[in-house]
């Protein structure tokens, strides 16, 4: 066992940023959306195939939200998902620029 201190590091609040993702705010959107999709299946006890009974889409739609396999999905599928289950989606976004160490890289002029 070693005596070296832990480093904390604070998160952004993003782990897709945090982990350098190209396309991190929408990953982000995808996850959330995805969770709220298990969290409603859950509280309702909803098989895949209930859900699908349900709301008319694939039950091995629902078996990739669950295994967070989103690839396939549009944010605009899992909000249709959502609605479908009788959930009303509300988002709120907020535009800033980047901090500097976020910035996409500048071309180079020469």
């Amino acid at each position: 066992m070693t005596d070296d201190p832990i480093e904390i590091v604070r998160g952004t609040g993003n782990v897709f940023r945090d982990f350098g993702h190209p396309d991190a705010d929408r990953e982000q959107l995808r996850a959330i959306l995805a969770a709220q999709i298990i969290g409603v299946l859950d509280d309702r006890s909803l098989s895949v195939r209930d859900a699908q009974a349900l709301t008319g889409i694939a039950a091995a739609d629902f078996s990739r939200i669950r295994r967070a396999n989103l690839d396939r999905f549009t944010i605009d599928r899992l909000m249709t998902i959502l609605s479908r289950l009788g959930q009303e989606v509300e988002i709120s976004v907020s535009v800033h620029p980047r901090r500097k160490a976020e910035a996409p890289p500048q071309p180079a002029h020469g």
